[in-house]
């Protein structure tokens, strides 16, 4: 009896411990992402690409407000023709200041991962919630695939009686697709100036190009009576696609990540890494309805591959045979109501502060060639990075840097100047996906990494807004002017770029650093961190 009794109490005593030891942390999402070469054909033609875990797009990463994101990156990485290092950046997290290292910016916060090496980034996503992505922020490299889907969820979400499905299953991903490989495209972007067209457009990692065969369109499915938050995501490196669904409005209540008042519209129109949640409420007869993304990216004569309107998907009701829309394809947005900037109103105000610095950005291309300004200064990546550079207690940036050292806890202010008529060549603006206009040197959008920032003015109203302007961290410029502001509160060197990274490859990039005194004080590297920059320096240039 004794012995038994002994016996018991041991085992009470040791059973947590194995237990305890075998806990899963709720707070830390762990994920793989093995970077991979691999012959796919979203539109119907072969191609080597380079993509995670075998997949276009990548695997969406899901979390939960709160939690931490620990992202092991894999890079095995062979094809030559194109980049064999990478670095994956997380589009619309913040960040902090003590973790900034792991924000993945190539030669601004970290240098990349060589060939046959892994990094683990540790990215806390604090009260952030909403729609973003992630994808290669290494030269032009995710033109080659390397992107995907990254949904926060709120479970205390103050707009969810206004839906009522929110999964995967909504998670609409817009995208451009090459055919070509992205280095040889690059060489012929740097010898004419000319920026490649893409073959085709894809929804979901599926789309057709003109004289290509009749891949099966994505779907989209719902059921009568429910109404679906729909995610879009614009992952392309250069088009701006106009998001529509067929006898369906949709209903704006987020925009990169910032809930929104519910807008109501028929067609958004989407720059390059921007993002929307919509409400669909499925009341319409069982059917198939097209889900329209037409795009414009450069002359189709450039590409006679491209058909703007074979961008599409299906939404499909219960029901409905499986077959593809009976009703003609039509220019929806040419008869809905569109979606205008200007119009959106944040859930929850935030009343900008006056500035305390004041910046002008003005944008020029050199005609025929493959650079484009900042204030005269076209930005080339330093070898060694900016953050490094900050760390080591370095205060001198080469002037190809285009860094702005910006002073802490004080409200910037950067006014891009109206374009004029005369003066195409600095020329920004959301543009008709039917206008016959070469879109080479006119159309650009920019992206704050560290943050977001409030527009201001923005390029779709000839007034300002002081009173409840809506934040994002994309926004377009040119036109009759765009103005943004934000707060220095998170010291960090901060990419502020063109989100058509042909653009941004080619200098339309500048540097936020806020506050470097208390970027050397808060932040402190792992050693992993700091071997990336001997390995990768000590590539052959062929592997880099």
């Amino acid at each position: 009896m004794h012995f038994l009794f002994a016996s018991a109490a041991l085992l009470a005593l040791l059973k947590p411990h194995p237990v305890a030891s075998l806990a899963v942390d709720a707070s830390i999402k762990a994920v793989t992402l093995d970077i991979v070469n691999k012959n796919l054909a979203p539109d119907g033609f072969l191609r080597s690409t380079i993509v995670a875990n075998g997949q276009y797009p990548g695997p969406a990463i899901t979390a939960t407000k709160g939690q931490t994101l620990r992202v092991t990156v894999n890079n095995k990485l062979t094809d030559p023709n194109m980049r064999r290092s990478t670095t994956v950046n997380f589009d619309g997290i913040f960040q902090s200041t003590a973790n900034s290292y792991n924000e993945g910016s190539a030669f601004v916060t970290t240098c990349p991962i060589a060939p046959g090496a892994s990094y683990t980034y540790e990215v806390p996503l604090g009260s952030q919630t909403g729609t973003h992505w992630y994808h290669s922020e290494l030269s032009v490299q995710y033109v080659d695939g390397l992107r995907g889907a990254l949904i926060i969820y709120d479970p205390l979400d103050p707009q969810r009686q206004l839906y009522d499905v929110d999964d995967l299953s909504t998670v609409i991903q817009l995208g451009d697709w090459w055919q070509n490989s992205s280095l040889p495209m690059l060489a012929r972007y740097e010898a004419t100036g000319i920026v490649p067209v893409s073959d085709s457009g894809t929804v979901n990692g599926i789309g057709r190009y003109q004289g290509g065969p009749n891949v099966p369109f994505a779907v989209t499915n719902v059921v009568s009576g429910k109404r679906y938050r729909l995610r879009v995501i614009n992952q392309s490196a250069r088009n701006v696609f106009t998001f529509s669904v067929d006898s369906h409005s949709l209903t704006v209540i987020e925009a990169d990540g910032v809930a929104t008042r519910p807008h109501t519209v028929d067609v958004i129109e989407m720059l390059a890494g921007q993002r929307y949640s919509v409400v669909l409420t499925a009341n319409k007869p069982v059917a198939n309805y097209w889900i329209n993304a037409p795009f414009v990216g450069g002359l189709p004569s450039r590409n006679l591959h491209q058909n703007a309107t074979l961008s599409r998907s299906i939404l499909r009701y219960r029901g409905a045979p499986i077959a593809e829309p009976t009703t003609p394809w039509t220019l929806g947005p040419e008869n809905g109501v569109p979606l205008i900037e200007a119009n959106l109103v944040p859930l929850v105000n935030e009343v900008p502060p006056p500035a305390d610095v004041n910046i002008s950005l003005d944008l020029t291309v050199i005609a025929g060639q493959a650079i484009w300004n900042v204030n005269n200064i076209s930005y080339l990546p330093p070898k060694v990075p900016t953050l490094n550079k900050v760390l080591a207690g370095s205060a001198s940036f080469d002037p190809t840097e285009n860094t702005f050292i910006l002073p802490a806890h004080k409200t910037i202010q950067i006014e891009f100047p109206p374009t004029d008529d005369d003066d195409a060549h600095r020329m920004c603006f959301i543009a008709s996906p039917f206008l016959s206009i070469d879109l080479d040197t006119i159309s650009t959008a920019f992206h704050l990494h560290g943050g977001n920032f409030w527009v201001v003015k923005s390029m779709s109203s000839s007034t300002a807004n002081f009173v409840n302007p809506i934040r994002r961290d994309v926004a377009g410029v040119g036109g009759s002017g765009t103005t943004i502001r934000f707060r220095t509160d998170n010291p960090g060197p901060w990419l502020f770029h063109c989100h058509i990274f042909w653009h941004k490859q080619a200098g339309l990039a500048t540097v936020m650093l806020a506050d470097p005194a208390a970027v050397r004080k808060n932040t402190h590297p792992t050693k992993a961190w700091e071997a990336l920059c001997p390995a990768y320096n000590a590539l052959p240039v062929e592997l880099q």
